[in-house]
């Protein structure tokens, strides 16, 4: 309980700093006349800001998500709040404890790492250097940050060694993560695919499944290298997603976040679609154990269906928030009523 009040104390108090560089960041391109002039319903307001922090810290406080992972006593709320205090560093600008919390982060659960680029882009763009692969000053500053993130996580593993006398922790921990070997249901993709599959295939898919969670890492980071903190936002989906042993408390953690892009709601495609499709999913995993495990009138397919579509639902949701992002900012730059050169009204399609 402690723990998921801290958690939403920092991700108030680190929304509360980013509202106020987002509206700064769009005084100045205003200024700089870098919008469309008929774009003025698109642009954030203070009075829409104010209370998105509040709404930010009741989200995850609030969610049933959240309140189940505290029933059940998780350890997920630790390291929730670890990545909160994380977050709120970095938007603060501070890359030593940036890269502290990252370090605790990763060192609890391995898959944080790949936070690691959203934060870099944001204290980039906090100190001015430009994001270009043949500026001396960008690498300088990726190789300090990095040298803190790693000595950070050295003396943290070595700290670790001392108190146990033995190296076990990391195969113990590391290696169980990343080879899966515990097929005991839960809410992710693992358990049923490797239930079913055979030995000598395992190591393989166990790769290919691993990967997810890193491949998209770098595309992400070409695409959204000027808005790190929606990086950050879909990353920290992408894990609770497809990490090997995901909990409810992963997703409280991300869907926190909805209400800062509030504003991209006119711009959803399915939203409501999508929303009944998770809740519909969160009454029925109970029901569906129940009857799997206790009644015994159902079996393993019943439950892993409703699985896979409760991820099907989130990868969805998270892509209409994707494409709501790259439009609303296409719209910004080019106006909301596009024309073809013939003077038609034109349609816009992203692909």
């Amino acid at each position: 309980m402690i723990t998921d009040v801290l958690t939403a104390v920092a991700l108030y108090l680190a929304i509360q700093d980013f509202n106020k560089v987002v509206f700064k960041k769009q005084k100045l391109l205003i200024e700089l006349d870098k919008y469309a002039p008929d774009v003025a319903e698109l642009i954030q307001t203070p009075m829409e800001m104010h209370y998105i922090p509040l709404k930010v810290a009741l989200f995850y406080l609030l969610n049933p998500y959240t309140v189940m992972s505290c029933v059940a006593k998780s350890t997920c709320a630790i390291n929730n709040s670890v990545i909160a205090f994380f977050i709120l560093a970095t938007i603060k600008g501070s890359a030593f404890l940036s890269a502290v919390f990252l370090a605790l982060a990763t060192y609890q659960s391995l898959y944080p790492l790949t936070l690691f680029a959203p934060a870099l882009l944001y204290l980039l763009q906090r100190q001015f250097i430009p994001i270009k692969l043949k500026s001396k000053s960008f690498w300088l500053y990726t190789m300090q940050y990095a040298s803190l993130y790693l000595c950070s996580l050295v003396v943290i593993i070595c700290l670790s060694f001392f108190l146990l006398n033995s190296w076990d922790f990391i195969p113990s921990v590391y290696g169980f993560i990343l080879s899966v070997p515990d097929l005991t249901p839960n809410i992710g993709l693992f358990w049923y695919f490797f239930a079913e599959m055979f030995e000598h295939f395992s190591l393989f898919f166990v790769c290919v499944f691993q990967i997810n969670v890193f491949f998209y890492t770098i595309p992400l980071a070409i695409k959204l290298k000027e808005h790190p903190v929606f990086f950050m936002f879909v990353q920290l989906a992408i894990i609770s997603i497809f990490k090997s042993y995901p909990t409810v408390g992963d997703v409280a953690l991300y869907m926190a976040f909805l209400p800062v892009w509030s504003h991209l709601y006119r711009f959803l495609r399915n939203i409501f679609i999508l929303s009944c499709v998770l809740i519909f999913c969160s009454f029925l995993f109970p029901v569906l154990w129940h009857l799997w495990i206790y009644a015994g009138s159902a079996n393993s397919n019943f439950y892993y269906a409703i699985t896979l579509t409760f991820n099907i639902g989130q990868i969805l949701l998270i892509s209409d928030y994707f494409y709501a992002f790259l439009r609303r900012e296409y719209y910004l730059t080019h106006g909301l009523h596009l024309t073809r050169q013939d003077g038609t009204e034109a349609m816009l399609v992203l692909k």
